[in-house]
């Protein structure tokens, strides 16, 4: 998502005389700027995962360099030994032995540098720490990082029921960004789940930033600006709702229909985002406009959910995406369809061919996000078919 999050930061930039979006990297984007240019972020950003503060960046040879280059730092400027830290350490193609070890030295830099002060050090809280401290290296080089963010963003602070395996509401603003919806655009999740892609659809519309609902951690720093922060929050200008519902959901559970409203609410829309329980084979195109329809289909077990168990797991999805490939070609022309899934065989079980295919990674797990256009013709050609 590296590409959508540098495009996602040059909007944020415009609010801000001093931030600057550089160059995209595995993993992130690198961006400039003052101290409350995070608070900015943070707030704001509906895709990166986290803010991270560059301390240092250095050559290494063995974990005392690491150990050196952290001691280094004015840690006691941004918090104190009253704080509860957690260091976490990330590698790629590291020649050093123990990524433990490693670990163990970053944590004992800052705690030594708070002794020598202070004769008192910071305490460690892996579960919820006041400050995170992030390690990166590579082959040659070590980077130390504080975190801006605390929890990660995805956590917007309004869900409290998930269904199954429900997509990270940061990945699913990814999709609806490279899937190219806007606000105004109709827009179907026919597999909604417990509701995170029109969550995070609606906030959008109404204007509601995804950190407007929750703390971060540069609110403990030293330095930190309340009055800045306060006046950046009181800036928020919500959208005029819209008068008409061009969001619209639907899943083959009740009980996830049931979620799906109750994070709507959660998250403060105030709108109508019409729901129905319906298994996705038998949908209607909500709207007469055609839009964007962007699902996270279920695999697996998951299709068995209301089908029948005693057909073996291939069965099961071939006759699901048989149907449902049906009801796209005969009910949803002129619509862009877009699935999410780990299953790369998909297009092929639609009988589509796909017009563009996106790499993602959802935790370990590669998925492609499949791009279908369903043109015009396509009911006229499926009800000229002979019938079998």
């Amino acid at each position: 998502m590296e590409s959508a999050l540098a495009e996602e930061l040059r909007e944020i930039a415009q609010q801000s005389t001093t931030m600057k979006v550089h160059n995209e990297v595995p993993g992130g984007v690198h961006a400039s700027g003052e101290l409350e240019d995070s608070y900015l972020m943070n707030l704001h950003s509906r895709i990166a995962s986290r803010v991270l503060l560059r301390m240092a960046a250095g050559g290494y040879k063995n974990e005392n360099d690491i150990y050196d280059l952290t001691l280094a730092q004015p840690w006691e400027e941004w918090f104190s030994y009253d704080h509860t830290i957690r260091v976490d350490l990330t590698a790629v193609k590291s020649p050093l032995k123990s990524l433990e070890f490693t670990t163990l030295k970053i944590k004992d830099a800052i705690c030594d540098r708070f002794l020598d002060q202070y004769k008192k050090r910071p305490s460690v809280d892996t579960k919820e720490p006041d400050m995170r401290i992030f390690g990166f290296v590579d082959a040659h080089q070590f980077i130390v990082y504080l975190d801006t963010s605390g929890e990660a963003l995805f956590k917007r602070g309004w869900r409290n029921e998930t269904g199954d395996a429900p997509l990270r509401e940061n990945l699913a603003a990814g999709l609806l960004r490279v899937a190219g919806w806007k606000p105004g655009m109709p827009l179907f999740d026919p597999m909604c789940g417990s509701g995170t892609i029109l969550c995070e659809a609606a906030q959008m519309v109404q204007g509601v930033p995804p950190g407007a609902r929750r703390r971060f951690a540069f609110e403990k720093f030293h330095d930190f600006e309340a009055s800045v922060w306060q006046d950046m929050k009181a800036a928020i200008k919500p959208n005029p709702l819209p008068a008409e519902p061009t969001i619209f959901g639907s899943d083959i559970s009740g009980d996830m229909v049931a979620m799906a409203r109750h994070n709507l609410r959660s998250a403060g829309i105030l709108f109508d985002v019409p729901l129905k329980q319906i298994e996705a084979q038998q949908v209607q195109a909500p709207s007469a406009q055609p839009g964007i329809l962007l699902t996270n289909p279920p695999y697996g077990e998951r299709i068995g959910v209301r089908g029948d168990r005693s057909l073996p797991e291939d069965e099961l999805a071939s006759g699901f995406y048989a149907d449902f490939s049906s009801t796209l070609k005969q009910r949803f022309a002129g619509w862009t369809v877009y699935l999410f899934t780990a299953d790369l065989g998909v297009p092929k079980l639609l009988r589509l061919k796909e017009s563009r295919k996106t790499p993602f990674f959802n935790g370990a797990l590669e998925c492609r996000l499949f791009r279908f256009d369903m043109v015009a013709g396509f009911n006229r050609r499926e009800a000229a078919k002979p019938k079998e």
